[in-house]
């Protein structure tokens, strides 16, 4: 049993030995190539100063290259801080154009609606009596039935009757009366009916809504011979409307003499209500 140890102790110290003497071997080796190296080096060998320079190079590409990625991160954070910077500026300038829209349509519209006033305001029409402006609030439209409300009523002197013009036009006359509130019966409407005159001979028709954009002229003279571009006007004869209102142009189709209005009832903002109350002796 003895012998056996001494064998594997003999085994394990003779490999620790050749070991070592490997590791001398190794050592020894590197001094002699580095002596050689130097003593190369220091005869200025061609050889030995192209390898240098090659191995210089390739450390300092290496070099480069590996410090690359650490050169290019602060270039890339700041190119990233830029986009995210560029975004939320773009983002806010959109809602600021968006706010200067609004503004732009605000003014605009507020600019149309002063024009609209000072078109009335600046009318050359010739009101006996009281007139007062209103705002259109609704338009009451159907196939047949065409009627506004206003923003007057009896609170404002408005009652029933009273003539409505656009400007210089007739469009309507008042139908209901609330206190803060009035009901126009326009031109076109179907239950429309005004005495009306036009011509140089002074034709007396009745202008009939119909529930379309052009009223119609009814209960002509029988041997009248109608023809177009002819003003029409208020003929006063109802004891409603004052004489001379203009309301229209004539036109001609194959059935009936028209009136092309000349103010469009589908256009209407602003009007004013003429404060007046006819006698039927007028």
């Amino acid at each position: 049993m003895s012998s056996s140890r001494d064998d594997f102790g003999i085994a394990i110290r003779s490999a620790l030995l050749k070991k070592g003497a490997r590791q001398r071997f190794s050592l020894v080796f590197l001094l002699i190539i580095a002596v050689i190296i130097f003593l190369l080096d220091s005869r200025q060998f061609k050889l030995v100063k192209f390898t240098r320079t090659l191995i210089n190079d390739g450390i300092y590409r290496l070099t480069n290259i590996s410090t690359a990625p650490f050169k290019l991160l602060p270039s890339i954070n700041t190119k990233i801080e830029a986009i995210f910077f560029a975004m939320n500026e773009n983002k806010e300038l959109k809602v600021k154009l968006e706010e200067l829209k609004n503004k732009e349509f605000q003014v605009e519209f507020l600019k149309n609606q002063n024009d609209s006033l000072r078109r009335i305001l600046e009318s050359d029409v010739k009101i006996k009596g009281k007139s007062i402006l209103a705002k259109v609030l609704l338009d009451k439209d159907s196939p047949f039935l065409k009627s506004i409300v206003i923003n007057r009523g009896s609170k404002s002197g408005i009652s029933k009757g009273m003539p409505v013009v656009d400007g210089n036009y007739l469009v309507g006359k008042i139908v209901e009366v609330n206190y803060l509130s009035s009901r126009v019966l326009l031109l076109n409407d179907l239950n429309s009916r005004i005495p009306i005159t036009f011509g140089e001979d002074s034709i007396q028709a009745i202008l009939s809504g119909k529930g379309e954009s052009k009223p119609v002229l009814e209960y002509l003279p029988d041997l009248y011979e109608p023809y177009g571009n002819q003003t029409v006007f208020t003929s006063g004869k109802d004891g409603v409307f004052l004489p001379g209102i203009p309301v229209g142009k004539t036109e001609m189709d194959e059935l009936n003499v028209k009136v092309k209005l000349f103010s469009d009832p589908n256009q209407l903002s602003f009007v004013t209500v003429q404060l007046i109350k006819m006698s039927k002796d007028f």
